[in-house]
C-alpha cells in the first residue's frame, strides 16, 4: 500500500468584531505600534491594475503566539478596517492526512475557546486606541470564519496535485473541512457544498462554504484569496449592524404612529420626518462606503470569486434586507411629510376662516 505524501498548510479562524461607526486608520498606526501601510492590498499573483485594492488598506497589528488550553499555539494578529470592524486572525500550520485534517477543522470551528479568546484580545486592543474610534458602540456584533489553506498535496511523483484530481479523490474530505463536519457527509450535501469550486489555474482551488472556506494554492497565491474572504466577512457583519439598527428605527417609527394623537400627532410628523430621513441618509452612505472599500474593477477572477464567496456567507441575502428596509423608510418619509404637510394646510385654512370671520364680524359690528 503506497504511503500518500503529507498535506501541509495552515488553519485559519478568523473573528470579526464591528466596535464603532468608523475606525481613524490615518492616526491608528503610530497609536497601535502597527506595520506601515502596503504600496497595494490585496497583492494578485497575477497582473491586476492598481485600482484593483483596498481604498484604505487596513492597518495590521502582530500580537505573536496565542495558546490555547489544549496546547496549540496560534500565530494571531489583529487588523482595524477603516469602517469600524477589528478582526482577529489565528493561524496554526500543520503537516497532516485529510482524515486528520478533517478532524482538526471540524474540532477548532466548533471550539468555543477561539471566540472567548479573540474577544478578550480586541477588548484589551479597542481600549488602547480608543481615540481614534469615531461613535464606538456599546454592544458589539461579531462573526467568525475559518479558512482550511492547504500549500502543498503532492501526487505519488512528488508534482502538485491539479485541482480536478483533488475534488475527485478528496471532494468527500473537501466537503466536510468547509462545513466543518467530523461525519461523512450524503452524496446531495457533498455535490451541494462542492458546487461553488473555482480555480484559476489548474493547481489552485476555492471552495467557499457558510462556515468556512477551503484554499488550495501555494502561500503567495491564497494570500488574496484569504483576504478576499476575510472583506466578505467584515461586508456581512456591516450590513448585519445596518438591518439591526434599521429594524430599531422603523419599529419606533410604528409605534409612533400607531399611538395616534389627531392632529398634534400629525403636527409633530416634520421633526420625527427628519430624523427618519436623516438616518435613511447615514446608513445609505455606510454602506455605499462598505461596499467601495475594496476595488475589482478589471479583475473578472477576483470579482467572480469574491461575489460566490459572498454569496455564500450570506451578505446578498442581508444587503436586500438592509435595500428593503430603505426603501420602507422612505416611503414612510414620504407618508410623514405629506401627513405634515396636510396638517398645516389645514391650520392655514383654519387661520383663514377665522381671519375671515373676524372681519365679517367687524363689518356688521360697524353697522
Amino acid at each position: 500500500m503506497q504511503i500518500q505524501p503529507p498535506l501541509r498548510g495552515s488553519f485559519w479562524a478568523l473573528v470579526l468584531y464591528d466596535v464603532a461607526e468608523q475606525i481613524r486608520v490615518d492616526n491608528l498606526r503610530s497609536l497601535a505600534g502597527a506595520e506601515p501601510a502596503p504600496r497595494r492590498e490585496p497583492r494578485f499573483k497575477h497582473p491586476a491594475p492598481d485600482y484593483v485594492r483596498f481604498e484604505r488598506a487596513p492597518v495590521v497589528e502582530q500580537l505573536g503566539l496565542v495558546s490555547m488550553s489544549a496546547g496549540e499555539e496560534f500565530q494571531a494578529r489583529i487588523k482595524y478596517f477603516e469602517y469600524g470592524v477589528v478582526s482577529v486572525e489565528l493561524r496554526l500550520d500543520f503537516e497532516t492526512s485529510w482524515d486528520d485534517l478533517v478532524r482538526l477543522s471540524s474540532r477548532w470551528i466548533a471550539e468555543p475557546e477561539i471566540e472567548r479568546r479573540t474577544s478578550e484580545m480586541v477588548r484589551g486592543h479597542v481600549e488602547r486606541i480608543k481615540d481614534s474610534l469615531v461613535d464606538p458602540y456599546d454592544i458589539w456584533l461579531n462573526e467568525d470564519y475559518y479558512i482550511i489553506h492547504v500549500r502543498e498535496t503532492p501526487d505519488n511523483h512528488g508534482q502538485p496535485l491539479p485541482a480536478t484530481a483533488l475534488l475527485a479523490e478528496h471532494g468527500r474530505h473537501v466537503a466536510q473541512i468547509v462545513r466543518g463536519e467530523a461525519l461523512p457527509l450524503s452524496q446531495s450535501e457533498q455535490n451541494d457544498a462542492l458546487q461553488a469550486a473555482l480555480s484559476y489555474h489548474p493547481c489552485d482551488l476555492l471552495v467557499p462554504g457558510w462556515v468556512a472556506a477551503f484554499v488550495y494554492d501555494t502561500e503567495e497565491g491564497a494570500a488574496p484569496t484569504i483576504q478576499l474572504l476575510e472583506y466578505a466577512n467584515t461586508q456581512l457583519l456591516e450590513f448585519r449592524h445596518y438591518d439591526e439598527v434599521l429594524t430599531r428605527v422603523l419599529n419606533n417609527v410604528y409605534r409612533m404612529l400607531e399611538r395616534g394623537g389627531g392632529f398634534l400627532r400629525r403636527w409633530k410628523m416634520a421633526g420625527e420626518a427628519e430624523r427618519l430621513n436623516a438616518m435613511r441618509l447615514d446608513v445609505r452612505e455606510l454602506a455605499e462606503r462598505t461596499d467601495n472599500a475594496i476595488k475589482f474593477l478589471s479583475d473578472m477572477f477576483y470579482a467572480r470569486a469574491y461575489r460566490v464567496a459572498a454569496s455564500r456567507v450570506g451578505v446578498p441575502d442581508y444587503r436586500n434586507l438592509v435595500d428593503q428596509k430603505l426603501r420602507i423608510a422612505g416611503e414612510l418619509y414620504e407618508f410623514m411629510v405629506n401627513e405634515f404637510h396636510q396638517a398645516r394646510a389645514f391650520v392655514l385654512e383654519a387661520m383663514v376662516v377665522a381671519i375671515l370671520v373676524i372681519e365679517l364680524v367687524h363689518l356688521f359690528a360697524g353697522r
